[in-house]
């Protein structure tokens, strides 16, 4: 993704145009860009309007023809009491036309908010691709932020995932430094996944030992849901952390010390319950680990993109290549 600052009104022409040239979707033509401008214009003005400034990602959805745009936009402003209010034609709370959100919601396939008085708003907008499904895939909705380290071009992170019927899984890889030479073993590293990923989560990680040797390595988890079994299949090597949400609590998943591609390790495949209404979470160490949901009441019930953004928002480092990617069962929330 890319991540655009807006602190003043005249940030949001630059949003625009970076917006548009990130975008760009194979058979967009100027219909869908024009559409992205305005969703990225409305949104940038409300982040200087009401928020007090803040930032703007963008990225894909989706793959494919099921593809499209993902924008978010984050601040720690005042907040909305009401966000579904706020989302509709005509109404403000700054004085203007009240066609901010209601613009983005009648443009956008998919719109979620969270927001809370005092504690800033996140909103996300899916243009393109599957509407109502927010990039679900299967029984499973995916979500992630995957952004490079400031003052780099491209991160050195990867994540991937995909479902089949009732089983869904999930990688994500942090190549060793920052830049192209651990953008390259990250992207290896999801390559080999695509591959085998109807394999468990250990066998891929011995696969991944073996395709990265010879780069600079990465720490690599994979998590394997099993919805029927209603358990987690969990192998992580290196510093990706990773968590179970359900019923209010959190619980830590094991990552074994090392770097795959480089430091010999046998990978250990952990099981973990997984019940219906859980959310699973992995993240690159580019994210704080003090988070804890718990202090954003009913954030755990919207899209994973949603969470995600929240939680890059208010625990990136800021001095790392960052990755955060949720996953929750359809039908249990977004």
């Amino acid at each position: 993704m890319e991540s655009i600052t807006v602190a003043r009104s005249t940030d949001v022409a630059e949003a625009r145009r970076r917006a548009v040239s990130a975008a760009g979707v194979p058979g967009w033509g100027e219909k869908e860009q024009s559409t992205v401008a305005i969703i990225v214009t409305e949104l940038g003005t409300n982040l200087v309007r009401h928020g007090g400034g803040g930032e703007i990602l963008i990225g894909r959805h989706g793959e494919g023809d099921d593809g499209g745009v993902e924008v978010v936009a984050l601040d720690r402003g005042p907040g909305m009491a009401d966000p579904e209010a706020c989302r509709r034609d005509g109404f403000s709370t700054a004085g203007g036309p009240g066609t901010g959100l209601g613009a983005v919601a009648r443009l956008s396939s998919f719109v979620d908010i969270y927001s809370r008085p005092g504690e800033g708003t996140a909103v996300l907008a899916h243009f393109g691709g599957a509407a109502a499904a927010g990039a679900a895939q299967g029984r499973f909705v995916f979500g992630g932020m995957c952004l490079a380290k400031p003052g780099e071009t491209v991160s050195g992170d990867e994540w991937r995932a995909f479902a089949d019927g009732e089983i869904g899984s999930i990688m994500v890889a942090d190549g060793i430094g920052h830049g192209e030479a651990a953008a390259e073993a990250a992207r290896l590293a999801g390559e080999v996944f695509q591959r085998h990923r109807a394999l468990a989560p250990g066998l891929v990680l011995a696969r991944l030992q073996e395709a990265l040797i010879g780069t600079r390595g990465a720490a690599v988890a994979v998590a394997r849901l099993d919805l029927g079994a209603n358990l987690l299949a969990y192998c992580g090597i290196g510093n990706i952390s990773a968590s179970i949400i359900a019923d209010g609590a959190s619980r830590g998943m094991v990552s074994l010390h090392g770097i795959v591609g480089s430091t010999p390790r046998r990978p250990q495949e952990f099981s973990y319950p997984f019940p219906r209404g859980a959310l699973a979470i992995l993240h690159s160490d580019g994210l704080g680990t003090n988070w804890s949901l718990a202090r954003y009441p009913g954030l755990a019930e919207h899209h994973p993109s949603l969470v995600a953004a929240v939680l890059y928002r208010d625990f990136a480092r800021r001095r790392d290549d960052v990755t955060v990617v949720v996953a929750r069962a359809r039908g249990d929330g977004a």
